[in-house]
């Protein structure tokens, strides 16, 4: 597991459990770009395809491929419950959704369309660019900008495009589709359905988010009682 690129001081050291699942992950380093895969039924084949796609990236847009090598430290294939592929800060990864990567529909061309979206998310934070509520929906249409250049690059690939142009419209300023409790609600929801993924009982699933909820609850109320005490 390579040491993640210098960044400013805010970075917080990776959960034990990530880096615990990182050195468990099959891996291989390209171009000095760590790709590894976690809890897929043919790693080999999801490591291929990433490297195809970073492939790609080289050879129809050679700023792109140089901007995800100095923006990103790792790009991990792994189980996301928060979308088909997102930035994570504390690992400087850009995270592929193990099902996406591996279903028989999902293009090389979209996982480097989807590299270049999260590339351009961690290039933004390395400037001070946080992602913020308020500033959520800009970041997100530089991001698919940043993909819609990419795209345009490559032929046959009009399904792509007009995805690429759907969320550029979805990000648009004062949307609340990237607000903090529809993000949440999101997440719940895909968490949900990567429990199930793994095969996990649904009553098991309700104990989880019943536990979560208790703990959030606690927490709360702590915070109320200590600001009276302060007071």
């Amino acid at each position: 597991m390579p040491d993640t690129k210098s960044r400013d001081s805010s970075v917080r050291r990776p959960p034990l459990i990530d880096r615990i699942e990182l050195w468990l992950s099959k891996s291989r380093v390209v171009d000095g770009l760590w790709i590894g895969c976690f809890l897929s039924d043919d790693p080999e084949r999801a490591l291929e395809r990433v490297e195809a796609a970073l492939r790609l990236i080289e050879r129809f847009a050679p700023i792109h491929y140089q901007r995800v090598k100095n923006s990103l430290s790792r790009i991990w294939v792994q189980l996301v419950p928060h979308g088909a592929g997102c930035y994570e800060h504390s690992l400087n990864a850009c995270l592929l959704d193990v099902r996406v990567v591996d279903s028989e529909t999902t293009t090389v061309e979209w996982i480097a369309s989807a590299i270049v979206h999260e590339a351009t998310h961690a290039r933004l934070e390395s400037r001070g660019i946080r992602y913020y509520e308020s500033v959520r929906p800009r970041i997100e249409r530089i991001c698919a900008r940043r993909e819609f250049d990419f795209a345009q690059r490559l032929s046959g690939v009009d399904a792509l495009k007009e995805e690429i142009s759907w969320r550029l419209d979805w990000c648009r300023d004062g949307s609340p589709n990237y607000t903090d409790q529809n993000m949440r609600q999101s997440r719940d929801q895909g968490s949900v359905e990567a429990l199930r993924h793994l095969g996990t009982p649904e009553w098991a699933i309700a104990l989880a988010f019943r536990a979560r909820d208790l703990r959030a609850g606690i927490r709360r109320f702590t915070r109320r009682i200590t600001g009276v005490l302060v007071r």
